[in-house]
């Protein structure tokens, strides 16, 4: 997939599935995708404080018949566990979960490793799938793909995208 970023990447594929609502948390990795979506006429884009917010204004959305997405940070995969449990995953209401992954690899900040090692463990003791795309076409098909599982099996799925994925060429 040439002539695109890894937003327009991520971008294009939550339009492909039709993803119309769209909360967002603050990230660096996400700092080009937010304004992407705010801008974007089909979606209602909605910037909340904490994830757990977040979780609760998209499962209030998908009630209303909106395809919801979280765009968040991985150290906000804590704040929000009581949510995505008591909420999501206890009455079946599909979430698509873009999580910028940060405390792994290329990470400078000390203080983002303990919870971006916790990340992935953290999704399966809850029983949430997930997907890590190593490329840009990965990362479309794979949102893609989370989505129709999200819908299929009624419970949040996430992608995982580290800092080595946003610096593609």
């Amino acid at each position: 997939m040439k002539d695109i970023t890894p937003t327009e990447a991520v971008f294009n594929g939550l339009m492909d599935v039709g993803i119309d609502f769209i909360v967002s948390v603050p990230c660096v990795n996400l700092k080009d995708l937010i304004p992407m979506v705010d801008r974007e006429s089909s979606v209602i884009h909605i910037p909340v404080t904490r994830e757990e917010e977040g979780v609760g204004v998209c499962a209030g959305a998908y009630m209303g018949g909106k395809k919801a997405a979280i765009l968040m940070q991985n150290s906000g995969l804590g704040n929000s566990i009581n949510a995505l449990s008591s909420l999501n995953l206890l009455y079946g209401i599909p979430l698509l979960m873009i999580i910028s992954h940060r405390g792994i690899g290329d990470e400078t900040i000390c203080a983002q490793v303990p919870m971006g090692e916790m990340t992935a463990p953290l999704l399966d003791t809850l029983g949430i799938s997930y997907y890590l795309p190593s490329s840009k076409a990965d990362a479309t098909k794979a949102v893609r793909i989370a989505w129709i599982r999200a819908v299929e099996e009624k419970r949040p799925v996430a992608i995982l995208l580290p800092i080595p994925f946003w610096s593609q060429p």
